[in-house]
């Protein structure tokens, strides 16, 4: 935010903007952004739409959330590997942002490893529900 407030108050005061204040916000989002989607996903915090969910009986609700975890799962892995895949060509052709020449492979690499990250955490919450399930907890 710092450099962001910087950057448009340099624009609008000095007419100077600062050098690669684009890419480095960019780059920051994507840390900030898959560096929290563990999380949320371990958390459950993200985004529900549950407008059917009183109407459904119990059994369903069970197996629905069962087959999200498993989608979110397996799409996330998939995409990590997707990506994991790009960050080698993009570290094979040397590819950089356009100003300040930063090595676009590094970022490529760790969005990958965090979706698959979070691709096994959804495995893994939906392997716990079923196990809760079971037990009579939920």
């Amino acid at each position: 935010m710092l450099l962001t407030f910087l950057d448009v108050g340099g624009r609008k005061l000095l007419d100077n903007s600062i050098t690669g204040s684009l890419e480095l916000t960019e780059l920051l989002m994507v840390v900030v952004i898959f560096g929290a989607l563990p999380l949320v996903s371990e958390r459950g915090e993200h985004v529900v739409f549950d407008s059917m969910d009183p109407y459904l009986p119990e059994f369903l609700k069970k197996i629905q959330c069962a087959l999200v975890h498993l989608l979110c799962g397996a799409a996330l892995i998939a995409l990590g590997w997707l990506m994991w895949k790009t960050g080698g060509d993009f570290l094979e052709t040397g590819e950089t942002t356009a100003q300040l020449k930063i090595l676009k492979a590094p970022f490529i690499y760790g969005m990958g490893l965090l979706c698959a990250f979070t691709g096994i955490i959804h495995l893994g919450l939906m392997f716990k529900e079923q196990q809760d399930n079971e037990g009579g907890v939920l």
